[in-house]
């Protein structure tokens, strides 16, 4: 959507911003219980709800960085030797916004960790018998007195997952940006 919006412009780049606004207006987690509260729990509805919120940050980054290649001599290029706007987009555009949209899915994708994580934990996630660790954080409170690992093992692993996920977003990152690469 975010390329398309760029590509195209006028009123097609309006309509595509201000549906992301209109997603954005909401704050995350509440979009994802309400879209699972009115599916249903399960895993199947939790990936689509923590989808739909996502959907906004990657039209956001995939437009702003389309916007700045649409200003670069090689799309003039393309331009002149008379390719389509679409083609251009599939063949210029899109490759050159594939590491920044990698290094977006890394941060995105430990969110989205969090965010099941917090739907099992108020049972709108996975349902038993599919393992979850917000759904065994939930389970562990009760026994927290006399068995405190049971709780801190979901969530140690929950910390370490997402900050690997962090942490490689960020090596990604460094990878794919030039300014950042040094010499050897």
């Amino acid at each position: 959507m975010g390329l398309t919006a760029a590509a195209r412009g006028g009123w097609i780049d309006e309509l595509v911003m201000r549906g992301n606004d209109l997603i954005f207006a909401f704050p995350a987690l509440l979009l994802a219980v309400m879209i699972t509260a009115v599916m249903g729990p399960g895993a199947i509805n939790a990936i689509i709800a923590i989808g739909v919120f996502n959907i906004p940050v990657f039209t956001r980054v995939a437009r702003g960085a389309a916007q700045g290649l649409w200003t670069r001599e090689y799309v003039l290029a393309a331009r002149t030797a008379g390719k389509s706007k679409a083609l251009i987009s599939l063949q210029h555009i899109l490759p050159n916004l594939m590491s920044l949209l990698v290094v977006q899915a890394a941060i995105q994708f430990a969110v989205g960790i969090v965010a099941e994580a917090g739907l099992s934990y108020v049972g709108l996630g996975a349902q038993p018998p599919a393992p979850s660790w917000g759904r065994m954080l939930a389970e562990a409170q009760t026994m927290i007195g006399f068995a405190p690992w049971l709780a801190i093992m979901p969530g140690l692993a929950i910390f370490v997952t997402v900050l690997a996920l962090s942490l490689t977003g960020d090596g990604l990152r460094d990878l794919f940006d030039p300014r950042v690469r040094r010499e050897r």
